[in-house]
């Protein structure tokens, strides 16, 4: 299984997905029982059928709270957004239900699957409370010590700052190794030690030791990392430990070495077609779910613009293997919008249209692109594919930028579930961190998770 699924299923996490199953079981029992009895002259649910609903609404609504984010124990929302993001899942999973019974025609009392739907709605939202005033993130806590106070130590203080970033991590301190820079972490815990390392391991029950020292030659203590390694204690190089607790890929603490022994994703050729025969599929079924949606974005930037505006642009991107291609979307912007050549796209740019902003909220003004994923110029799933005129730049100034290439572009990707609209040079190589990161563990499972993820992104607007 992909490593990115393993780590997002923690303690924590297994905690909350098994309170969701004992509040909706409970929930339809408890509904069952209510109709029941002030139905009891109505029709009486079989037996043989009574364990059908709970199993596919519960199994249908964990996969909507998935995918949007209720079970990344990260996730930065208040409880009034949890709420409403419990609400879509629940409306979402009734709407299944529904067209279920519909084609089985399994008995059920009037109104039962609307009253399970509230009553799964309130017993939810009151689980998520009772959990939120629990401490149940802090099991499976680790103790982490961190081998250096330096350069490399200090990516961990800069992209692990937030308390929700360190859920599931208790650091126990920086230790000050010879060799560090002194322009290294400024709010952390730092440490000297004033005896061996593998004796402050043991007596301060340290779970996990990073190694972040700037300077490793004839200064790491690697007798004591070995017996600590004897002694159960986990060892990780600073770039893996940030890779696994972040999703991203510290592009400046990379070495060649990364890359060049990294796993390769050259396929033969059966393996591209089917590939794409499944890109397609979803492309199909999105088309035949989407076309209405499509055909008012049409007649929206008509009656905005005038009829005799396009509605359809199209700039040429680059795709895989360094290849160009050209990408359609639907217009979102005035037609003078590039008028002084090529510019970056803002997160409030004045030259979107007031439909084109809305196209842009709900991502409908990518659908166009299910074109480029027929074509086979584009995937689902993979970097989304930047202009010529900026790439030629972040190939000679951000290090490992042409990696990208390695994959073909996707309509949605894991920089874009993780890091908000980017709009300058700082904002890709951020977003790169993300890109390395999916390129070196991508496959089946990842990008199905992103793919189910990326609804939290069309229906919250997250990332844009």
């Amino acid at each position: 299984m992909n490593s990115t699924l393993l780590n997002g299923i923690k303690a924590s996490s297994l905690v909350v997905i098994i309170t969701d199953y004992i509040a909706i079981v409970g929930a339809y029992f408890l509904c069952y029982y209510m109709v029941n009895y002030y139905l009891s002259s109505q029709i009486h649910i079989v037996i043989v059928n009574q364990w059908v609903q709970p199993i596919i609404f519960a199994i249908t609504t964990s996969i909507f709270i998935l995918s949007v984010g209720l079970y990344n124990i990260k996730l930065r929302a208040t409880f009034s957004g949890i709420v409403v993001r419990i609400f879509v899942c629940v409306l979402l999973a009734y709407v299944i239900d529904k067209l279920v019974y519909l084609l089985t025609r399994f008995n059920q009392p009037e109104h039962f699957a609307e009253y399970f739907a509230i009553i799964t709605f309130c017993t939810l939202v009151v689980t998520r409370y009772l959990l939120s005033k629990t401490a149940y993130q802090r099991l499976g806590e680790r103790n982490i010590l961190v081998l250096g106070s330096g350069e490399r130590a200090k990516v961990i203080e800069q992209y692990m700052r937030r308390k929700t970033d360190r859920i599931g991590l208790n650091f126990i301190g920086f230790i000050v190794m010879q060799g560090d820079s002194t322009d290294g972490i400024k709010n952390e815990q730092k440490l000297v030690l004033e005896e061996p390392l593998d004796v402050f391991a043991v007596k301060n029950r340290i779970d996990e030791i990073v190694v972040a020292c700037d300077e490793r030659r004839n200064v790491l203590p690697n007798e004591s990392l070995a017996i600590c390694k004897r002694q159960g204690i986990n060892i990780k190089n600073i770039v893996d430990f940030f890779e696994h607790e972040t999703g991203q890929v510290v592009v400046t603490q990379v070495y060649p070495s990364w890359i060049i022994y990294g796993p390769s994703h050259r396929y033969n050729q059966l393996h591209k077609t089917l590939d794409w025969l499944f890109n397609a599929c979803i492309a199909l079924a999105i088309f035949f779910i989407t076309w209405p949606f499509m055909l008012i974005a049409i007649l929206a930037i008509k009656v905005e613009d005038g009829f005799s505006a396009p509605v359809l642009y199209s700039q040429t991107r680059v795709g895989l293997d360094g290849k160009p291609f050209s990408i359609y979307k639907f217009r979102s912007m005035s037609l003078d919008a590039e008028k002084d050549g090529a510019k970056w796209a803002q997160a409030a740019d004045p030259r979107v249209t007031k439909v084109g902003n809305f196209l842009r909220k709900y991502r409908i003004d990518e659908l166009p692109q299910l074109f480029n994923v027929l074509k086979g110029d584009m995937g689902f799933v993979g970097p989304r594919p930047e202009r010529p005129q900026f790439t030629k730049q972040f190939e000679i100034d951000i290090p490992f930028y042409n990696q990208r290439y390695s994959v073909r572009p996707g309509l949605t990707g894991w920089a874009q579930l993780k890091y908000p609209y980017g709009s300058s040079e700082k904002d890709a190589i951020e977003k790169l961190k993300y890109d390395l990161y999916y390129i070196k563990y991508r496959g089946f499972l990842f990008d199905l998770l992103i793919l189910l993820r990326t609804t939290e992104v069309v229906l919250f607007g997250k990332g844009r």
